[in-house]
């Protein structure tokens, strides 16, 4: 197991601009603000989105696109730096109108309404590939 113990720095409440890119907005605020490594829980709706799926046996992500209103019921994921800038690892639970949940991996979405609640570190996380996985996991 792979663990370290933290120093909370700074925690942040947060409302996505409408029309943006979900994980990009996370991203480019981690940066303005110079966080290298955090937490973060969101909620909202979005107009569309990009999930995706690892499949294990080939290691390769598989994209799934929903063109339609979705809710965020509920959104978590954290901050570490990936080639030297703040990437937003995003894992999300989303509901059709009829109530029919859809989950994963977000990698695009376009935000309608969105709030987050990011708490940061003091240490910095860092992502690099993992042999076994084939996927960017914290050194």
């Amino acid at each position: 197991m792979n663990y370290r113990e933290v120093t909370q720095s700074r925690e942040f409440l947060a409302r996505l601009e409408h029309g943006a890119d979900w994980r990009e907005e996370i991203e480019e605020f981690a940066s303005r603000e110079g966080i290298e490594s955090a937490w973060f829980a969101a909620m909202g709706a979005v107009q569309d989105a990009e999930l995706w799926y690892y499949d294990q046996d080939d290691k390769e992500y598989r994209s799934v696109t929903f063109d339609e209103p979705l809710e965020v019921a509920s959104c978590v994921g954290n901050v570490a730096l990936l080639d030297g800038e703040p990437f937003a690892h995003t894992h999300v639970t989303l509901s059709r109108r009829s109530g029919q949940t859809l989950a994963g991996h977000l990698n695009a979405a376009t935000v309608f309404a969105g709030e987050v609640y990011l708490r940061s570190f003091e240490e910095p996380l860092e992502r690099s590939r993992d042999d076994v996985t084939d996927l960017d996991l914290w050194l």
